[in-house]
């Protein structure tokens, strides 16, 4: 099913290369598309509700179904899933790109999410059959999850510059030459596999249960801003979504071919590393669009000076992402590594919460450049936390895993799209209602939703230090790995 490890070395890195172009592109949309958001409500006449599902279309989609995408790939070939995936993100986009009303640009945006899971789900599945010596695994990772941990900031730079220069119809035309060349790319490249088959079993029941319990929770989370924590809607579709999820449990605990087997959980590393990347990224999501937003809308930046801004931050991620992180983690481990890393990211969040509310008295090589340096530990952290989730799934299950890491990176994500931007929208609408100016109230708000994320990266670091004693690893030659990790050094 997987790869011989003595495949030629260059077929391998092409491998790579299409796996790790075809993540960026899925990072890409998920946060080019927010520079662009005026743009695209003043064409098209979103009303400011209507908006928000630009993002939430995505979301939804594509948190809910990576999965069952990640499952049915080890079933019928993780490589036809990927192509499958691709194409479908790749009509979507020019779906998107074409669209002359809200419905239009929404259902596209829908369409992408699903394409998006179906690649994505696998791509650390045949990434992990591909690379199976420690060596080459650490830095295949590492150039992996560089394009996640960085290609959010780089799509912020290049949807700000795609936006000012062409329109914002180019935010989505972009993929389409990079669509196509990672399909023309992938056929020959990536190692054919004809998974599982049927007999691994197609959990019907299950697929409708997590589905649609995903879908719904995911749905709650991203509207509690608008209804409210305590609302009847928010808590009545978070009731229902609970009820499908444990719905599920029940039924993977008693099928006979479960879609998601929960001896997955077994795995220390597994569980644990889900469970920290979840809370690293909700609280992570303060960065990633509340800088964004405090630079236009307290400091006045344009969107592409914006996207300039947040440049640094991806260039020390990328740095330590493909410079760093592989030796590091073969030098200390990768436990170690993502305590380093989650340090660093509580300092983020820390200075952010100091940032001042007035836009002449903000320096940005004084009170946000240092913020962009430190983002450095994402770099460290990110690439830790994917070896961790990985190492304790057997081959078998190696496209479940990679789709539940993905599916937890989802969550995460909405519920700091929930939590985190409530808590600044709250604040800032007490003080502005207090007489407070418009700029010191904004900030204050951040400042407390920075605080809030500092709170759950600390959590983080408390289970990973806990959770995380003892770094589980596929069974592999002692020797082997030994001299891999020397000649890592």
């Amino acid at each position: 099913m997987s790869a011989p490890a003595s495949a030629p070395s260059r077929s391998r890195l092409l491998a790579l290369g299409v796996l790790a172009t075809g993540m960026l592109m899925t990072v890409l949309d998920g946060s080019i598309v927010t520079v662009a958001m005026p743009a695209i409500q003043s064409d098209l006449g979103f009303t400011p509700a209507g908006l928000s599902w630009v993002v939430n279309a995505y979301l939804i989609a594509f948190g809910s179904l990576l999965l069952l995408a990640g499952r049915l790939g080890d079933m019928i070939g993780r490589k036809r899933m990927f192509l499958v995936g691709t194409g479908v993100f790749t009509a979507a986009s020019l779906l998107a790109g074409a669209a002359a009303s809200p419905g239009v640009l929404i259902a596209a945006r829908f369409l992408q999410g699903v394409g998006s899971a179906m690649a994505s789900a696998v791509s650390l599945g045949i990434l992990v059959t591909l690379f199976t010596e420690p060596r080459e695994r650490a830095k295949a990772i590492a150039v992996f999850s560089f394009t996640g941990a960085a290609g959010a900031s780089i799509g912020q730079v290049l949807g700000g510059v795609l936006t000012d220069a062409l329109t914002w119809n180019w935010i989505f035309f972009i993929n389409l030459p990079i669509g196509i060349a990672t399909l023309l790319v992938a056929l020959p490249a990536l190692p054919g596999d004809r998974g599982l088959g049927p007999k691994a079993g197609a959990d019907a029941l299950g697929a409708l249960l997590v589905t649609s319990g995903l879908m719904l929770g995911i749905y709650a989370v991203v509207k509690v801003e608008e209804y409210g924590a305590a609302s009847a809607h928010t808590l009545g579709f978070g009731a229902l979504a609970l009820a499908l999820l444990a719905g599920f449990l029940v039924r993977q605990a008693t099928a006979k071919n479960p879609l998601m087997p929960l001896r997955i959980f077994r795995s220390r590393s597994v569980s644990g590393a889900n469970l920290v990347q979840m809370l690293m990224v909700a609280a992570l999501f303060s960065f990633q669009l509340l800088v964004a937003l405090y630079l236009q809308n307290v400091l006045g930046y344009g969107a592409a000076r914006t996207g300039l801004a947040m440049l640094p931050a991806a260039a020390v991620i990328g740095a330590v992402s493909l410079g760093a992180s592989a030796r590091l983690n073969a030098r200390f481990g990768e436990r170690n590594v993502l305590l380093a890393g989650l340090v660093l990211l509580v300092g983020v969040l820390g200075l952010l919460t100091r940032i001042p509310g007035q836009a002449d008295r903000a320096n940005y090589l004084t009170d946000l450049f240092p913020v962009m340096l430190l983002a450095a530990g994402f770099g460290l952290a990110l690439p830790a936390l994917t070896s961790l989730a990985m190492s304790g799934a057997k081959e078998e299950d190696a496209g479940l895993a990679s789709g539940l890491f993905n599916t937890t990176q989802q969550i995460g994500m909405a519920l700091g799209i929930a939590v985190l931007s409530t808590l600044a929208a709250s604040r800032t609408e007490s003080l502005t209602a207090a007489g407070r100016p418009a700029a010191e109230a904004l900030t204050s708000g951040y400042h407390l939703a920075f605080a809030a994320g500092a709170g759950l990266l600390v959590t983080a670091l408390a289970v990973a230090f806990t959770v995380l004693r003892r770094p589980e690893r596929i069974p592999r030659n002692t020797t082997a790995e030994r001299e891999a990790r020397l000649a890592a050094l």
